[in-house]
């Protein structure tokens, strides 16, 4: 079997923006972390949707414990409605165009029968990668090293050496984050995914940006979608890489993981 030439690694996320799947689309193989931290205040289990113009939040709800728990070891909330959080995407949704093809996959993502929070992201993911057409592999990183000590570029890189890829992808907010000599120095090249702006009409409202994919998919027909996912990022050496010839200056512009950038 030929070893994959491109490779990413990230946490695993609820309906991430559509950012994370042309990520997942521009690599050989894509591995999801099961054993790093849950963070509290992150998009691990949470995401926005668009109700009358205005970004909402919505949760996977988690069973109180321990903060220094794995995403694997988390659990979702045994009080969690999954038809009642269906229902209020649906009424949110009820004008757009692409809801009837959309809401069966927000219904089955949402509904899965596990309480594991891993189980559920994973689960989400694979299931929207299918839903978009996205036959990349994704694996899960414990599965691939096993018990480790590494941590944040080390174990990025020990991870890239086992799946013996030439390329590691990160999205544009990691520039600080990975050295380019360090990579090198193992015989991996370094490069960054910057996507460039992506605007559909949400109805009569003014664009917001950087929602859930589900946004995008209740606006947007899926094959639409296939060349946004397939090129409109462009694959950088860092935040200061000159735009592409032809790119806006807009093109340019670098979506950071904050409250209007969410995972």
């Amino acid at each position: 079997m030929t070893a994959p030439a491109t490779a990413a690694i990230m946490q695993p996320y609820l309906f991430p923006y559509i950012g994370y799947f042309q990520l997942i689309a521009a690599v050989d193989q894509f591995v999801i972390y099961d054993t790093v931290k849950y963070t509290k205040k992150g998009w691990i289990n949470r995401n926005r949707f668009l109700r009358d113009g205005a970004p909402v939040t919505f949760t996977l709800p988690l069973e109180k414990d321990s903060d220094h728990l794995d995403i694997r070891e988390r659990r979702v909330a045994a009080g969690f409605e999954p038809d009642r959080l269906c229902a209020q995407i649906a009424q949110a949704y009820r004008h757009a165009p692409h809801r009837h093809e959309t809401m069966p996959l927000v219904e089955e993502v949402l509904s899965y029968a596990s309480a594991d929070l891993f189980d559920h992201l994973q689960h989400g993911l694979l299931r929207t990668c299918a839903h978009l057409g996205i036959a990349t592999p994704i694996r899960t990183a414990s599965a691939i090293e096993g018990a480790t000590d590494l941590r944040r570029q080390d174990r990025v890189i020990d991870l890239c050496e086992r799946l013996g890829a030439a390329t590691y992808v990160n999205p544009i907010g990691g520039t600080t984050l990975y050295d380019p000599a360090a990579f090198a120095q193992r015989g991996i090249a370094l490069r960054f995914l910057r996507a460039r702006p992506f605007v559909y009409p949400q109805g009569p409202h003014p664009f917001v940006p950087w929602l859930s994919i589900l946004d995008v998919l209740m606006f947007n027909p899926r094959s639409a979608l296939a060349a946004v996912l397939a090129g409109g990022y462009d694959l950088i050496e860092g935040e200061d890489a000159p735009c592409p010839a032809g790119a806006s200056s807009a093109a340019c512009s670098i979506p950071r993981a904050s409250a209007a950038a969410p995972g």
